[in-house]
């Protein structure tokens, strides 16, 4: 059952636009992303009565998988302008 979450196909799709990871594209993309929003509603619901320590283990709940969709992400995280190039975009001023 491991060799399954070892493989080298990604569980995330690239955005189309901005930085970062879009949606999960494989079942092991979408086990991550629900046991990390699972993770997070937990520690908040189990925290709710001491705030400092709540928002100090939150944020590194919240950071420290991020190096795993990064590396699980198809193409990997660079700005992305859509469909079109960057030097395609028309510019101000500019007549096609």
């Amino acid at each position: 059952m491991l060799h399954l979450f070892f493989n080298d196909r990604p569980w995330f799709r690239a955005k189309s636009h901005g930085y970062g990871a879009g949606l999960p594209i494989s079942w092991q993309g979408w086990v991550m992303l629900a046991s990390h929003v699972g993770l997070i509603a937990g520690l908040a619901k189990l925290l709710d009565r001491q705030p400092v320590v709540m928002t100090l283990i939150l944020l590194v709940a919240t950071f420290a998988p991020l190096p795993l969709y990064r590396a699980r992400t198809e193409g990997g995280w660079r700005w992305r302008w859509g469909e079109q190039a960057p030097d395609k975009r028309p510019r101000k001023g500019r007549r096609k």
